[in-house]
């Protein structure tokens, strides 16, 4: 699924190690016995299979790689402390998802209120990256700087541009959230990232497209 942020993380990774890998497209409204077979318990994606062995689960896959693979960056920290802050930061990304995915598929009060939802959690970690980057965000950042914390905001919030102009607000700014603004723009500049970016008009298109059935299905 191209357009899974949850995919991207581990593309992104496997890119920017340098690591050689098989990318195969899954249609998840009619998954494969592939898919089945290598993640019968959860049956989504992203799944890695390395020396014939499944990994599942794109958080479990990204210390996986770092762990077996030690070219390119280094996904974790040494420190034991920014570690299970990269960890558990990295994991909260999937309720600033759940809350855009949300705002995507609802209209009315419903949306109002994602809309709000996002807007805290965004606001809550740009508040919590200041003690990440007590010095603000380096202005010097290539390859070598990119961890486990900047590859997961940047796969969900990458897009953003795409995300404002289908859902009529703004999920990130440089007045207001400078630190994960700053984020995005550096990893945008590493030419390992920007090619692997999905024209904006596909992604425009893809989020209409999920917009337009999920409010379709809802009435």
């Amino acid at each position: 699924m191209w357009a899974s942020p949850f995919v991207k993380r581990v593309v992104f990774a496997l890119k920017l190690k340098g690591i050689p890998y098989e990318y195969v497209e899954e249609n998840l409204r009619n998954k494969s016995s592939l898919l089945l077979k290598l993640n019968p318990v959860l049956q989504q994606v992203p799944v890695l299979v390395h020396g014939g062995k499944p990994i599942a689960e794109s958080l479990v896959i990204l210390e996986y790689i770092d762990e077996i693979w030690k070219t390119g960056p280094q996904l974790l920290p040494q420190d034991p402390y920014k570690r299970s802050q990269a960890r558990f930061w990295a994991g909260f990304m999937q309720h600033i998802f759940e809350s855009l995915a949300r705002v995507l598929e609802t209209g009315g009060e419903a949306q109002e209120k994602a809309i709000k939802e996002v807007s805290e959690r965004v606001k809550l970690l740009e508040e919590r990256l200041k003690g990440y980057y007590p010095d603000g965000f380096p202005r010097s950042f290539d390859l070598k700087d990119v961890g486990l914390l900047e590859v997961v905001i940047f796969s969900h919030l990458g897009a953003y541009e795409a995300q404002e102009e289908v859902l009529g607000f703004k999920v990130i700014d440089p007045k207001n959230t400078p630190l994960i603004f700053s984020c995005i723009r550096a990893m945008i500049e590493i030419p390992e990232v920007s090619e692997m970016q999905n024209p904006h008009e596909k992604v425009v298109d893809f989020l209409k497209f999920v917009r337009e059935n999920a409010l379709k299905s809802a009435k």
